[in-house]
């Protein structure tokens, strides 16, 4: 299933994983490199609205529009190297991430986010020649702002995640952890939490999301990461409990209905209203990179019907779930066992 914390590079058939932070985080940001002229402002602004709505393609018009005259503006750059990032475009992604680098070279976030883009296109072109250029730039981006706790976030999950001959290090990793939680306590919960579930011992993960939950966040996706763990190890309960903690502080989140819906598919409980939180994530919100794949809902809708004894409505939704995301292998397999069970 979908992890809130996740993109995926890879390289020669290698799974890497790292940190997808926060749409919204800007930590360690600069001004842009080039003020911006004319009507141009007022572009950059619509092209974010189009961006946090899901338009990625829109948004693309709006910021090339932007540039006619402001072609070294950075911060044009780097949302147009994000609103690609997000059509899964890393060819045109790339040289846009990399020009607002140039612009703007000691802006943190921008080399944070051309590393997430190296990975992407590693994993497209499965290069280990990309995949080196990423962890690069998340050192760069904890060098330029060492309070930058997402991109050490994306650092410590590459380096628990990639094979050596790419930069791969536990105790690099570690190192992450440590100073994670050493600039924020409850962040480093979160951290010393994924690196214990990435090192197959779910009782050390476990106690540090416990912590987490202790700490009363005042944010939701602390809370989510913590559920996401839970629905990892099959705890449905303990999966909702988060849920509704992390629902208390933050009100109505879209994201909570996906999570409220996939707590009950996994704990068989509640299906009329597991579908309809599905049902209703799936028409109210866009596909982003940081929240709950389109995919995975579609999968968790499958599952739902697959229990009931819906075959149809679960392959069709297996099918759904296919065609957003190819590499679902779960949903492809149970798609794979309905199309058996009624040759």
């Amino acid at each position: 299933m979908w992890r809130k914390y996740r993109w995926t590079v890879v390289c020669g058939g290698l799974f890497l994983a790292g940190a997808a932070g926060n749409a919204s985080a800007r930590a360690g940001a600069n001004p842009a490199a080039i003020a911006l002229r004319g009507d141009a402002s007022a572009s950059l602004a619509a092209a974010q609205r189009q961006f946090n709505s899901g338009n990625y393609t829109n948004a693309i018009g709006t910021l090339q529009s932007a540039l006619a005259g402001n072609s070294q503006n950075a911060e044009i750059q780097y949302w147009l190297g994000r609103s690609y990032y997000e059509l899964r475009d890393y060819d045109n992604a790339q040289p846009a991430a990399e020009k607002s680098v140039a612009l703007a070279p000691q802006n943190s976030l921008y080399h944070q986010w051309l590393g997430r883009i190296y990975g992407g296109k590693a994993d497209q072109d499965h290069s280990f020649f990309t995949a080196r250029k990423v962890k690069k730039e998340f050192e760069m981006a904890v060098q330029l702002n060492p309070s930058n706790i997402s991109a050490r976030r994306d650092l410590e999950e590459y380096c628990l995640e990639a094979p050596m001959i790419v930069g791969g290090s536990k105790d690099e990793a570690k190192a992450q952890v440590d100073a994670i939680a050493a600039l924020d306590p409850m962040e480093g919960h979160l951290a010393r939490g994924a690196f214990y579930s990435r090192e197959k011992k779910p009782d050390l993960a476990e106690k540090e999301y416990r912590e987490v939950l202790n700490s009363s966040p005042a944010r939701l996706d602390p809370y989510l990461e913590v559920a996401d763990f839970f629905e990892s190890e099959n705890k449905s309960a303990d999966m909702s409990a988060a849920v509704e903690a992390g629902a208390q502080k933050t009100g109505n989140d879209p994201r909570l209905a996906y999570y409220r819906g996939a707590s009950r598919v996994l704990g068989g409980t509640e299906p009329s209203q597991a579908e309809a939180y599905l049902k209703a994530y799936l028409a109210s919100t866009p596909q982003r990179s940081d929240w709950p794949s389109h995919a995975s809902a579609r999968e968790w809708l499958g599952q739902l019907y697959e229990s009931q004894g819906k075959p149809a409505d679960a392959a069709e939704q297996y099918r759904a779930a296919l065609q957003l995301n190819p590499e679902m292998k779960a949903a492809r397999l149970h798609l794979e066992k309905l199309e058996k069970a009624s040759r």
